[in-house]
């Protein structure tokens, strides 16, 4: 009997979480993803086609600055309506930003404009990073 009274409580526990966590996704949220065992924030965008800097924009109360703490089971928001970048470009070793801009098909301002993460130098890319490069309209 103690037993069964312990599982149920643990089940009620998990599900409260997940609750509680849904309740974090935004009403004008236009993608989902559920985190799965082995996930990094990185992974999930260049998969998902969302750029690093939105993914932790949109999930700003949910994923922390180093993405260090995604629980499987966790909903995310990948895009919100109106502003969901879905042409990305994961960043190479030995990439720059006119490199990456001039694949794209966008200008250096774009890029920066698109990803307001990016230091106006382009020092601060990484290899695994995603960015946007849709066209500015």
């Amino acid at each position: 009997m103690f037993r069964s009274a312990q599982i149920t409580a643990l089940v009620l526990s998990a599900v409260l979480v997940i609750t509680v966590k849904s309740l974090a996704i935004p009403a004008n949220c236009d993608r989902q993803y559920t985190v799965r065992l082995g996930d990094t924030c990185d992974g999930i965008s260049a998969a998902q086609n969302v750029s690093t800097y939105q993914l932790a924009t949109v999930n700003a109360g949910t994923i922390n600055s180093d993405c260090s703490n995604l629980s499987v089971g966790e909903p995310l928001c990948l895009g919100i309506t109106g502003q969901d970048c879905t042409q990305v470009s994961v960043v190479q070793s030995g990439d720059s930003c006119t490199a990456i801009a001039s694949a794209a098909g966008i200008s250096v301002a774009t890029l920066l404009s698109n990803n307001p993460n990016i230091a106006s130098d382009c020092t601060n890319i990484y290899p695994g990073e995603v960015l946007c490069v849709a066209p500015s309209t």
